[in-house]
């Protein structure tokens, strides 16, 4: 007499569906590699939409009979590997960083070790890995959860994003100052002073810098394809960026320096004023705050952005009260050979400080396009 029988299922977690999805849009592939049957294993995929087609998937015993030119292929094409050895794993690791590919590999067992050992990137299971797995890789993941190889994905490159944006904003702003710092010399002018060039390096460089460093993730990180591993920090534009930004903002604080000088003795001539020098210190403070601002996204608008920095904006305030500060103080502006200039004077440097938000939005459209036709 049939009475039933029992079905057993070992489902996916939930998290993993949306983690393949990012996956995807980030231009990450998955690749699957089991001991468990073709079957089980293709049904899993499929589920997982790692695979389309049954004839995505293969077994270890057919990769037995095929040569290394043979396997770089069966790898591009295959998506899941089922009752594989762990030679096979070594092997379609190789396979796969033969054509300069970046491969992540996790596991938990012995035998994964040494495949782990061959990726770019070896993965083990904190909790149920064993010691020779973990002692194997790169990094050990704490929960056992592959979701969260895909968040520190995006972690990863919210943080490379981050370094470029503060190496960008510090190299473009010390360009500034040696372009300003240099012209001043040759005409024989003093556009600023040693005492208010640390000002600027220790107060509108170093606060802004460090908030832009917790900048959140932009929309997009995990929409973009992969950087090549061989990419220079300065790629993508980044170089001329930091060149052209630096001749700009050097430009706008000379400017600064001779309107001020022009409303003090109200001719052009190449002598030094107290006001000129004060209106350049204050646009040279400004156009960096304002900078760092632009900065939050080194191609994207600030004025699209959803996300706020507010640890950004405080170092704003905080730079623009002691900046006014020192001019306004009489103690500090008679250290520091700073006139306490009028209203006039002040709205000039102020605006011409802020047009670095335009210009350097308007390159960013250019600099959009060259990105979108490469």
């Amino acid at each position: 007499v049939f009475i039933g029988f029992v079905g057993m299922i070992d489902p996916c977690r939930p998290e993993v569906y949306d983690a393949i999805k990012n996956c995807r849009s980030a231009g990450i592939r998955v690749v699957m590699i089991t001991g468990d049957h073709i079957d089980t294993a293709t049904a899993i995929g499929k589920d997982l939409k790692i695979i389309k087609e049954v004839n995505e998937a293969i077994t270890g015993a057919q990769l037995d009979n095929v040569s290394e030119e043979e396997l770089i292929k069966i790898v591009n094409t295959h998506s899941v590997f089922a009752r594989v050895q762990p030679e096979h794993k070594t092997k379609i690791v190789k396979a796969l960083k033969s054509q300069e590919l970046v491969v992540a590999m996790t596991g938990d067992g012995v035998n994964d070790a040494p495949s782990i050992k061959e990726a770019d990137i070896g993965i083990s299971m904190g909790i149920t890995g064993t010691d020779v797995t973990k002692g194997a890789s790169d990094m050990v993941l704490a929960d056992d959860n592959f979701a969260t190889i895909v968040n520190a994905v995006e972690e990863g490159r919210k943080i490379y994003d981050n370094i470029r944006k503060v190496l960008q904003f510090q190299l473009s702003t010390n360009a500034a100052e040696v372009i300003y710092v240099f012209l001043a010399s040759v005409l024989g002018v003093t556009i600023v002073t040693p005492a208010q060039l640390l000002w600027i390096n220790m107060v509108t460089d170093s606060t802004p810098g460090l908030a832009l460093g917790m900048e959140k993730a932009e929309g997009n990180v995990m929409s973009r394809k992969p950087r090549n591993s061989n990419e220079s920090i300065f790629a993508n534009g980044a170089g001329f960026a930091i060149i052209t930004h630096g001749i700009v903002m050097a430009l706008i604080v000379i400017l600064s320096f001779f309107l001020g000088h022009f409303m003090e003795h109200g001719v052009f001539t190449l002598e030094d004023s107290i006001d000129g020098m004060t209106m350049a210190f204050l646009t040279a403070n400004f156009a960096e705050i304002f900078y760092a601002m632009c900065m939050r996204s080194q191609t994207n608008s600030i004025f699209k952005m959803k996300t706020r920095n507010h640890l950004l904006l405080g170092s704003f305030i905080l730079s623009v009260i002691l900046t006014l500060g020192v001019i306004y103080v009489p103690f500090l502006s008679n250290l520091f050979g700073l006139a306490s200039i009028n209203l006039k004077e002040l709205l000039t440097a102020f605006g011409l400080a802020f047009l670095v938000i335009p210009l350097t939005e308007i390159f960013k459209i250019f600099q959009r396009r060259m990105l979108k036709n490469s």
